[in-house]
């Protein structure tokens, strides 16, 4: 498979790096990632205090704390906004 390519306004090669994975253990959940994205990738999720992640039906007093996820990955396009916002470093990020 070959790697996506795109050309920049300028007319610059540009490589997307689409959103890979998120750390859960260091994301704080303040959802700056969740503002910049405009392509409705991203979705806080409830952990309860085993780091594991709470359904939407189950008590919310089982959530600990609220971490970004990955809810539509095939929205992604490449432009890293999440990953150069987020204060914790959580994003990896990989070619098509």
């Amino acid at each position: 498979m070959a790697t996506a390519t795109a050309l920049t306004f300028g007319g610059l090669e540009w490589i997307p790096q689409f959103v890979d994975s998120i750390n859960k253990d260091t994301c704080l959940g303040c959802g700056r990632c969740f503002k910049v994205c405009g392509q409705k990738v991203l979705a806080l999720m409830g952990v309860n205090e085993d780091g594991e992640f709470v359904d939407e039906d189950e008590d919310e007093d089982d959530i600990e704390r609220q971490v970004m996820t990955i809810a539509n990955k095939e929205n992604c396009i490449g432009c890293e906004a999440c990953a150069r916002i987020c204060p914790k470093n959580c994003y990896t990020h990989a070619p098509a």
